[in-house]
């Protein structure tokens, strides 16, 4: 039971290691393409099509017949991954082993939707992935399974979403390999420091150059390359939305937004700076500094809002 990119290696990976998968749940298919006028499936229910695997996209379990539908698989156990429907009781008690998730943070911190870009934009040293038998609260089952990974300077939300989506199908193999051989002991999470990654708002994307460089670097590393960290920039006589996807810390300093020189130094609230690295405007393709600054000329000493 999964729907984006990050849960298609868990599926693959389980079909890969011999198990019988008799069924694939997945979010119904959506509008896509720039009008939205294609319906396509999720890539989770693509690539079930490509194992031969039955697919169904319910839009909910609240009613008896998908209710009874899912039951009548006789499942083992169900494992998910992403997916983004809420599993009502019923569900969870269907296969005979429960429900198993792969969730992409250290619970319980980061329970909820927006695990991997909150962890970096809080500055957690560390992240990972966690096996645990669900139950009817939020990401609050007891764990089966932890792999644990750094989070750097450097790291992106895409290169971390990606890092974790490959240890997710490792772990959920060798959990479910534990789990048929009766050897798959659970620990009851634990009480204290839970936190809630609630989903990225729009209005929480744009950059605050009055905060320190540091914050600045990790909001944009956290939500690059989407949804996308962005401030205006007066290219060409027009403001113009741009997005910041890459981004290092610098030395130099002054009033916070201010380009301080030529390659794209910008002063934060804490006498540091930030460098960019990589842009992109609104409609346009992103582009690595040098090529961006070919075409759009930010003078010194002007300051960013």
């Amino acid at each position: 039971m999964g729907t984006p990119d990050f849960s298609v290696p868990t599926l693959q990976a389980l079909h890969a290691a011999g198990h019988t998968i008799v069924a694939c749940y997945s979010q119904p298919p959506r509008p896509a393409g720039r009008r939205g006028l294609d319906v396509v499936p999720s890539p989770v229910h693509q690539a079930a099509e490509k194992l031969d695997i039955p697919v169904f996209t319910p839009t909910s379990f609240k009613d008896d017949e998908e209710r009874e539908r899912f039951a009548g698989h006789k499942a083992d156990v169900a494992v998910v991954v992403a997916y983004g429907l809420l599993l009502p009781q019923a569900i969870l008690k269907a296969p005979r082993y429960g429900c198993y998730n792969g969730h992409a943070s250290l619970l319980p911190r980061w329970r909820g939707a927006a695990p991997i870009q909150r962890a970096i934009m809080a500055g957690d040293a560390e992240t990972g992935v966690m096996v645990m038998k669900m139950e009817q609260g939020l990401d609050t089952g007891p764990v089966a399974a932890t792999t644990r990974i750094p989070i750097t300077l450097q790291t992106t939300a895409g290169s971390l979403h990606d890092a974790l989506s490959s240890i997710c199908a490792n772990l959920m193999v060798s959990a479910m390999n534990d789990l048929e051989h009766n050897n798959l002991p659970l620990a009851h999470q634990s009480e204290e420091g839970v936190t809630y990654a609630k989903k990225i708002s729009k209005q929480e994307t744009r950059i605050d150059w009055n905060q320190s460089a540091e914050i600045v670097l990790r909001h944009v590393l956290g939500l690059s390359p989407f949804p996308g960290a962005w401030c205006e920039m007066p290219l060409g006589g027009k403001l113009h939305r741009v997005k910041i996807l890459d981004i290092q810390l610098a030395k130099t300093s002054g009033k916070a937004g201010t380009v301080l020189d030529d390659q794209l130094t910008i002063a934060c609230g804490d006498d540091h700076s930030v460098q960019l690295l990589r842009l992109q405007r609104a409609g346009s393709k992103a582009m690595e500094r040098d090529e961006f600054l070919r075409g759009s000329s930010l003078p010194t000493g002007i300051v960013l809002d």
